[in-house]
């Protein structure tokens, strides 16, 4: 009995380990995919991603490689990173397949817009590094350069550089959700985080100090819009309580079983 119980308890651990399994390999596949139809283009990839630096390198200028092998190896990474961040969708939809037989109803009605905008986010302060921050900084870089001083960048070194930046951002545009989740989930409500408003405030230009050049424009580049995120954060996180609020109330009504409510009483039985 004792062995055959175990089994049974066993074998749902098994399973959920086994679908696991399963959805990893899917997501190492179509990374790989990806990176296998990118690659040819490894070099183009790189000079595109390189283009709002050289832009700004002095006339003769160029990007130096001081590695043996980083003229092969940076492409490959910048071009492994791309699929990688190509297939956030793909990833994200095989982790919202593993955790969404766990959720309630009204769980799946909330974590499905936030899955489809944190992408979203992702990307645009993906986009909004390279085409608006990327082309101040380092405009700003080359206009310090001591006087003979050879401006030449080492092509790993940026690679490290712009990768932390897309990153960096990145995650910085997810602060709607962030904010969102911690009132879903009830670490904090929204009074508490519109008392905390200044705070925030004071927090998004020191992060703009640290990730942007020296310049006050540069910062409030980053530091606005982390707040604009913020704030529509709040919004979104006010209108959940009524929402959810009307949506438990929905099911509860559906999910009544008529069998549980009172009878109306039997008339007697007539002889």
């Amino acid at each position: 009995m004792s062995d055959a119980s175990g089994h049974d308890q066993e074998m749902p651990l098994v399973a959920h380990l086994t679908e696991l399994r399963k959805r990893i390999l899917r997501c190492v596949v179509a990374i790989l995919l990806l990176f296998g139809g990118l690659f040819y283009f490894s070099q183009q990839i790189y000079a595109m991603v390189a283009a709002p630096l050289r832009a700004y390198l002095p006339e003769g200028a160029t990007m130096i490689a001081t590695g043996v092998a980083s003229p092969f190896l940076t492409p490959f990474k910048l071009t492994l990173m791309v699929a990688l961040f190509l297939s956030m969708p793909i990833v994200l939809h095989q982790i919202w397949g593993f955790i969404a037989p766990g959720l309630y109803k009204h769980e799946k009605r909330i974590a499905v817009p936030l899955l489809i905008s944190s992408i979203f986010l992702f990307y645009g302060g993906m986009a909004f590094a390279y085409f608006v921050v990327f082309p101040i900084m380092f405009g700003f870089f080359a206009s310090v350069t001591p006087e003979g001083v050879a401006m030449m960048t080492d092509i790993g070194q940026y690679l490290d550089f712009v990768l932390t930046l897309f990153f960096a951002f990145g995650v910085a545009f997810e602060i709607p959700v962030a904010t969102f989740l911690l009132i879903w989930v009830g670490i904090v409500d929204v009074e508490t985080l519109r008392k905390s408003r200044p705070y925030v405030i004071v927090g998004c230009f020191v992060v703009g100090m640290v990730l942007t050049p020296p310049d006050v424009f540069s910062q409030s580049l980053l530091a606005i819009p982390m707040w604009l995120l913020f704030e529509a954060g709040l919004i979104c996180g006010g209108m959940l309580g009524k929402r959810e609020s009307l949506l438990d109330s929905e099911e509860r009504f559906a999910g009544d079983d008529d069998s549980k409510r009172p009878q109306p009483p039997m008339p007697p039985h007539q002889p």
